[in-house]
């Protein structure tokens, strides 16, 4: 019988299945989109992810950066915070899905081109698209259909404006070696260097307007370095960012990655807590204690829930929103020590 039985080949699936194949399981993974998948994201590895990734035996390509900046888009000011334990990377989605495809294909994962469908479960098994395992890994992203059809969606709370990505790249040698946050009153806008001659920019809001019409109201400082988007420089999206999950683990399904539950990409840790949380996943699975796996997924994602939450909080409150940077210029120590904070 197949052992982990894994609906979705993104980073945090694929994390899962290699995971579980290092730890001598049989995996099998249901993707039906080939790969490379592309997906609206920043693009930018914190260095806690690059290290585990290469643990796992997945070469991350693209470009490295040694920290970052944040700039206040009404006057400039900056504050810059370094990486003490080795730079991140910023690297092209479709690069690192196709690396973590390669290392899995390595270890023998299979990938089926299938949805999960109908999930069935009893106390010794769990079945999905025709096929029967031990345990069903949900990896199906933000909007999961594995937690809809579960009933472990949480609503949104009312009152609360929904939050939005939307990311293009612009083939333009990247000014600085640092993942730039330009704050604005509503927005952020992430700047990743991807290579010698490419960047991608990724906006944050909760605004629904065209990107090049946030760009331009918002961050018209950085709107102008950049170029006209060539041919393909699509606009990806997605959203709203902010989903609950009422638990991780439920009988035989667990879930990892955005499907789990996400907070904001405000502060860059999504890929680091799911390549964490995958290996968390299957250590618990492999020792027969997979009810183990929501306590664990809790104490890794604490700092990043708490965090990004009370960026969220001052950013809704226009007073506090505007001295997030003046604060980050004024204490460049305690700045810097949040940003090694989320590295890890």
């Amino acid at each position: 019988m197949i052992d982990l039985l894994v609906a979705g080949g993104g980073p945090a699936g694929l994390a899962t299945a290699i995971h579980g194949a290092l730890a001598g399981l049989e995996v099998v993974v249901l993707e039906p989109r080939p790969t490379p998948i592309d997906k609206a994201c920043g693009e930018g590895l914190m260095p806690g992810a690059v290290r585990r990734f290469e643990e796992l035996g997945v070469p991350v390509p693209g470009s490295a950066f040694r920290g970052i900046r944040y700039v206040d888009g009404a006057t400039g000011l900056r504050a810059e915070g370094l990486f003490r334990a080795g730079p991140g990377r910023g690297v092209r989605r479709t690069e690192l899905q196709a690396a973590l495809a390669g290392r899995a294909e390595e270890l023998g994962v299979r990938v089926l081109a299938r949805r999960a469908g109908e999930v069935r479960q009893d106390a010794d098994r769990v079945g999905a698209a025709g096929l029967t395992a031990r345990y069903l890994v949900a990896a199906d992203g933000l909007h999961s259909p594995v937690r809809r059809a579960l009933g472990l969606a949480v609503p949104a709370a009312p009152g609360r404006p929904a939050r939005y990505g939307l990311r293009r790249h612009y083939a333009v040698a990247p000014w600085s070696d640092l993942v730039e946050v330009h704050w604005a009153p509503d927005c952020e806008a992430y700047v990743t260097p991807l290579g010698p001659d490419r960047i991608g920019v990724a906006v944050l809001t909760s605004r629904q307007a065209p990107f090049d019409v946030q760009l331009a109201d918002r961050f018209p400082g950085l709107a102008a370095r950049l170029p006209s988007p060539g041919p393909g420089a699509a606009v990806r999206g997605a959203g709203p960012l902010r989903q609950r999950a009422r638990t991780r683990v439920a009988g035989r399904v667990l879930f990892v990655g955005d499907a789990a539950g996400y907070v904001d990409a405000l502060t860059g840790e999504g890929l680091t807590l799911a390549v964490s949380a995958a290996g968390e996943l299957v250590r618990c699975v492999r020792a027969g204690r997979p009810q183990e796996y929501e306590r664990a997924w809790r104490e890794l994602s604490r700092g990043y829930r708490v965090l990004t939450s009370a960026l969220l909080w001052a950013r809704g409150r226009p007073p506090l929103a505007g001295r997030i940077v003046p604060l980050a210029a004024r204490l460049p120590r305690a700045f810097s020590g949040a940003v090694n904070l989320l590295a890890r």
